[in-house]
């Protein structure tokens, strides 16, 4: 009798163990219901337009420009003031930051440039995270908003650490949390995804809203177009050009401008 037990005990447990999951084989669901690495790798260049609000009234219009490897152009114009972010995809960044005292083309500060890649990198770390050096594991599994989900723990080569929320059903990103360092203070950081779309066999999330909780930073990007494999110039991520005079900055300009680390397609 007990060996008709432990017989029936052990086929019963063969589903839970044929359906367990790993968190190499989550990754690798998250990639296919992306597009798959095929049409991700295909990917040369791609541009992202839409619009940017901190809070009613204070809001605005921005774009970004990808090209492989790591080329980053980015621009923000809020209440008339277009704050500027280049790097080369190499070891050279700027910033102009009309919000600032110093108005000009500022090198990118070293603290950014350590980070940048993140920013730049448009496949996200997930994405053939071997070869970037990063490592991941099983968090378990949790819920959010009412949708089951799987916590995957990303550690970078960098060293920092993000937590990715997969959605079980559909293997799309739906929130990710880490920690972001500004002026040598570790910021917690939250970035919620959705409104996914296709374009060209590739899925997009069109909305994000991204902030720190316990403060009161928050971003919400609404995306227009994505536009791949568009024709960008190199010198599009050379130093840009000094910014034309412009009136005074608003007398509330944002807590929190577009900041780095935070990656709009993951």
């Amino acid at each position: 009798m007990k060996t008709k037990l432990r017989i029936l005990a052990f086929f019963c447990a063969v589903p839970l163990l044929a359906s367990a999951q790993t968190a190499d084989d989550i990754v690798k669901k998250y990639v296919e219901a992306r597009g798959g690495a095929a049409k991700l790798k295909a990917v040369q260049s791609e541009r992202i337009s839409g619009r940017i609000s901190f809070a009613p009234g204070l809001e605005g219009s921005f774009f970004i420009e990808f090209k492989r490897p790591l080329k980053m152009h980015m621009e923000a114009t809020i209440q008339g003031q277009t704050l500027v972010r280049v790097y080369d995809g190499k070891s050279a960044g700027w910033v102009i930051n009309p919000f600032e005292s110093s108005k000009d083309v500022q090198p990118m500060p070293a603290e950014d440039l350590k980070s940048i890649s993140d920013e730049s990198d448009f496949d996200g770390p997930l994405f053939d995270y071997q070869a970037k050096g990063n490592q991941i594991e099983l968090a378990g599994k949790d819920e959010l908003e009412g949708k089951p989900v799987y916590k995957i723990k990303l550690t970078q080569n960098s060293g920092g650490t993000r937590t990715y929320y997969i959605d079980a059903s559909s293997f799309l990103v739906l929130k990710w949390e880490g920690v972001t360092k500004q002026e040598d203070q570790e910021i917690p950081v939250e970035n919620l995804l959705g409104d996914y779309r296709e374009v060209d066999g590739l899925k997009f999330p069109f909305e994000m809203n991204t902030g720190s909780p316990g403060t009161p930073q928050h971003r919400t990007f609404i995306i227009d177009k994505v536009e791949i494999n568009p024709k960008i110039d190199d010198a599009r991520f050379t130093k840009p050009a000094p910014p034309a005079a412009s009136p005074d900055p608003p007398s509330t300009p944002p807590t929190d401008p577009p900041s780095p680390q935070q990656n709009l397609l993951e």
